[in-house]
């Protein structure tokens, strides 16, 4: 069985479950895989505050990051900001250019659009984004959890990270392990909403 590495960016202002939701996915591939890691890695070692003021400490700066196999970059409000950030496209640029899936949840597909990886293929990201995605060129779809174009998947908002992950999780170890995951997790999202049943 493959080992994955995946490395999960943070900022300030990052959707908590964009990249909760994912480590959970593969912190549970652990029980299985336990040679598997996940990694957060921001600008540097100081603790960030993600959206609803969660506050994370980095495993790993930009300058100390390990090669790893995944790399995900979570949305948020913060993305607005981070796209701006010529530092942080950068690392992002040559990161994501060395592993073998690059992925996004969220508006952060706004940020690997801004890297250069969404040229040309096809990515999603959540529905109040759309237009503003597609204003700066991408060919957005809607109305998708998930979408794959080569190694670049991106999720839509919030919880459509966890169907990426587990999809994911599927592609690297298999479709068994990706079950055993999803029942780990208790994760069955359909229906999606039952109180006024």
């Amino acid at each position: 069985m493959s080992v994955v590495r995946l490395r999960i960016l943070v900022f300030d202002d990052a959707e908590e479950l964009d990249f909760v939701g994912p480590w959970e996915v593969f912190g549970m591939v652990r029980h299985i895989v336990p040679e598997d890691r996940v990694v957060t890695i921001a600008h540097s070692h100081e603790p960030i505050r993600a959206a609803k003021g969660m506050r994370v400490i980095p495993d790993h700066s930009f300058a100390d990051a390990p090669a790893l196999d995944v790399l995900l970059v979570p949305g948020g409000i913060g993305t607005r900001r981070e796209v701006e950030d010529a530092e942080l496209i950068d690392w992002l640029r040559k990161t994501g250019a060395q592993c073998r899936w690059v992925t996004s949840v969220c508006t952060g597909s706004l940020l690997l659009h801004e890297a250069g990886f969404a040229k040309g293929r096809r990515v999603t990201t959540h529905w109040g984004f759309v237009a503003t995605l597609c204003e700066r060129g991408a060919e957005v779809l809607e109305n998708v959890r998930y979408v794959r174009d080569g190694n670049l998947v991106t999720a839509a908002g919030v919880s459509a990270g966890i169907d990426m992950a587990l999809w994911l999780v599927g592609q690297i170890h298999g479709v068994a392990v990706a079950r055993q995951v999803q029942r780990a997790m208790e994760y069955d999202p359909a229906p999606p909403y039952t109180a006024e049943v």
